[in-house]
């Protein structure tokens, strides 16, 4: 009798997920404080305003905060926004 081969799935091949990415923003001389929040809350998915001001104060006191994390198409396009509004911005890591 004839005996089909058995197949092993390699999991880590299976579960394989999409790049990750962190979108920071950097501290600098020229957007104020209310700027940044602002572009947070409107551009940043799921951002509550309390959250906005809390990254903005951590950006300020330490230089850069990560305001978002996920896949690298997302992070791209978030990035790309808040460049466009005129904040200083960490490379995509």
């Amino acid at each position: 009798m004839f005996k089909s081969p058995t197949i092993v799935l390699d999991q880590k091949k299976i579960k394989k997920k999409f790049p990750e990415a962190r979108v920071i923003v950097l501290d600098d001389s020229f957007n104020t404080f209310q700027h940044v929040a602002n572009c947070l809350l409107a551009i940043v998915p799921g951002m509550s305003e309390e959250k906005a001001w809390d990254l903005t104060i951590k950006v300020d006191k330490t230089g850069s905060a990560e305001v978002w994390k996920g896949n690298l198409e997302q992070a791209e396009l978030y990035h790309e926004q808040l460049v466009s509004e005129g904040l200083t911005m960490a490379p995509l890591e």
